[in-house]
């Protein structure tokens, strides 16, 4: 498959045609022109219905001001603020900025000198896109005041109708998840096979995760590639119109812009003719991670009163994608609060938000929940919560076979070669003379203070009992009964 096909590659990831497929379609393009999904079609390789609906997932742009559901005086004044503030004179860089297609934009500058908020300072016979616009007094005056009420200045938002059906377009559980793409994700791990195959199910269904065990043995290694694992591109908005009143949904720390976002586009339009609506943003599917500062105000609407501006919840910017919720338990709430409050949207994937205006409106719990223990979870929550959470993983002390494997290829990165004798040596040390159980982080954190004390000596990368004992020794402080080693001293 050509990699600039990513159209095809989408329709593949989506399960809806094979490689093969696709690779038959695109030279019937090559020869006889036309569009992919045409050919795809023509092929059975899918029907058009589910074509249509594939395609349907990218948000078109509007055709009409009423299309975009925002009431044209609440675009007019935001236009306005946009120029007032930025300090834009031209129709594009209106349009650039508003996320509107031109020709809505002229339609609403139209308006704008209709009503003598706008002036036109270009030449009669100027081009469409070298007229340039001011405000007059009486508009710099409106977007003041409209500053007054709202300091939101940004791409038109979307409404919350259309925020919904998005969201309903693009669930997790539209991506095919196969043991070979988890393998995928997992191979620079040694993991056991009972993962994989625990984790596959609860990947298909998008259904929450308890990963609990002991520390240091890769819950959180495993739970961020898991998240990525999925690969389809979705669309998120920068902005969300609730009942008159803004939440500022974008944010660039969680969403990930898709890079070629143009080579898609172009390739979309090969299926079927389109416009992407440039208010949403195509991302990545997002990943939000949360640890102990995770507190229950993080879960709802941050309201800003100097702008009058909302800010979407963490879990509210991770819908289509995964919220990891890492150290659960050591929250500065407990455990309690936080469950009781997604004890409902669990069960329904449903969650509702309030206004400050006292109004509730409800939006999809559509995402997929990890949460990651080393405590008990039994001690954590009550059966009720623990029964909400289908897939409960152990990520469990490896076994003396993975133990050395995870030893040798931290070892390899360093240049460092694990004889039977230090391998021997080691398991003692760590088991015996500290009284710990092996975990899956001691390799490499034996290995790159034992790389370092080489490094510092001068010598060359090698395993020296004594440098390995210096190691061990900062897993645990020295216990005065412990006794010796039998082959500290041995060389190696």
């Amino acid at each position: 498959m050509k990699q600039a096909s990513r159209i095809g590659e989408m329709l593949v990831q989506a399960g809806l045609v094979t490689e093969e497929q696709i690779a038959s379609a695109s030279a019937a393009q090559s020869q006889d022109g036309g569009r992919l999904g045409d050919h795809l079609a023509r092929l059975g390789a899918i029907a058009r219905e589910q074509l249509e609906a594939f395609i349907h997932r990218i948000p078109r742009e509007p055709t009409s001001l009423a299309a975009t559901g925002i009431d044209q005086t609440e675009i007019l004044g935001l236009l306005l603020k946009i120029i007032y503030v930025e300090r834009l004179h031209t129709i594009p860089d209106f349009a650039n900025a508003i996320k509107l297609p031109p020709h809505l934009v002229m339609e609403l500058v139209r308006v704008a000198v209709e009503r003598h908020l706008l002036e036109a300072a270009g030449s009669p016979d100027a081009k469409f896109g070298n007229i340039r616009y001011t405000l007059s007094e009486q508009g710099k005056q409106y977007a003041v005041d409209a500053m007054t009420q709202c300091r939101y200045v940004g791409p038109l938002p979307v409404t919350l109708k259309d925020f919904i059906e998005q969201v309903s377009r693009q669930k997790l559980t539209n991506e095919v998840v196969t043991e070979d793409r988890i393998r995928n994700v997992l191979n620079d791990l040694v993991v056991d096979d009972r993962l994989i195959e625990q984790s596959g199910p609860a990947m298909t269904t998008s259904r929450s995760i308890l990963l609990y065990g002991p520390p240091g043995n890769g819950k959180t290694s495993v739970a961020v590639r898991l998240a990525t694992i999925f690969e389809e591109v979705i669309y998120v908005p920068y902005a969300i119109s609730v009942d008159g009143q803004i939440i500022r949904f974008f944010d660039s720390s969680i969403h990930e812009p898709v890079k070629q976002e143009k080579a898609i586009e172009d390739e979309i339009t090969l299926v079927r003719r389109t416009e992407h609506d440039q208010r949403w943003v195509p991302c990545q599917r997002p990943i939000a991670i949360t640890g102990g500062e995770l507190t229950l105000e993080m879960l709802d609407l941050r309201f800003e009163p100097n702008s009058n501006i909302y800010e979407a919840p963490l879990h509210m910017k991770a819908l289509g994608g995964c919220l990891f919720i890492d150290d659960f338990g050591r929250q500065l709430i407990s455990p309690t609060h936080l469950l009781n409050r997604w004890i409902v949207p669990l069960e329904s994937r449903i969650d509702f938000l309030r206004l400050n205006t006292g109004k509730t409106f409800r939006i999809p719990f559509e995402e997929l929940l990890i949460f990651s223990t080393n405590l008990d979870p039994e001690d954590l929550m009550d059966p009720a919560f623990l029964r909400r959470l289908p897939y409960k993983i152990e990520i469990a002390a490896p076994s003396l076979e993975h133990f050395r494997e995870i030893l040798e290829m931290e070892a390899l990165k360093h240049g460092l070669h694990v004889s039977h004798e230090i391998f021997e040596h080691i398991v003692y040390r760590i088991t015996h003379d500290k009284g710990l159980e092996i975990a899956a982080y001691h390799p490499r954190f034996i290995v790159e203070q034992v790389a370092s004390t080489c490094r510092f000596l001068g010598e060359p990368p090698h395993f020296n009992p004594r440098y390995v004992d210096h190691a061990i020794d900062n897993l645990r402080v020295r216990r005065p009964d412990s006794p010796e080693s039998p082959v500290t001293h041995a060389r190696v």
